[in-house]
């Protein structure tokens, strides 16, 4: 029976959602920041697109995993769907190819790592903070 609640969510516990400090990226000014600020502390873009299920749950796996603070690294949220012109400065200026979802890790001032879909739960953040 446990297989069966788990598969069709009847299960009458409730599960705790943890809000991470997701700072939204709605300005392509925002990309300058980033990139300075990443000379001091670790800067992690999430690009997801809020129509897709498949980011849906990757971003949900991603904020259950999360387990650094706000003094360790900095959470952008980038939706793809309202600010597509800043996911396409994001190729541009980092140099790297448009995927959905996909996290972005900036550390002086460059992307040091980025993966997408499933591979963005098999980063390991701590190489990076």
């Amino acid at each position: 029976m446990g297989l069966f609640n788990k598969l069709f969510n009847n299960s009458s516990e409730t599960e705790v959602t943890k809000q991470l400090p997701w700072k939204a990226l709605t300005s392509l000014n925002q990309l300058d920041d980033i990139k300075e600020k990443s000379l001091a502390k670790t800067q992690l873009i999430f690009k997801h697109s809020t129509r897709c299920g498949i980011s849906r749950m990757v971003k949900n796996q991603f904020e259950k995993d999360f387990t650094f603070s706000e003094n360790d690294i900095d959470l952008y949220y980038l939706d793809l769907l309202n600010y597509r012109d800043i996911s396409n400065a994001i190729a541009s200026q980092f140099n790297v190819f448009h995927e959905s979802p996909q996290v972005l890790i900036i550390k002086n001032g460059i992307v040091v790592a980025n993966n997408s879909h499933g591979a963005i739960n098999d980063m390991d953040l701590s190489r990076f903070v």
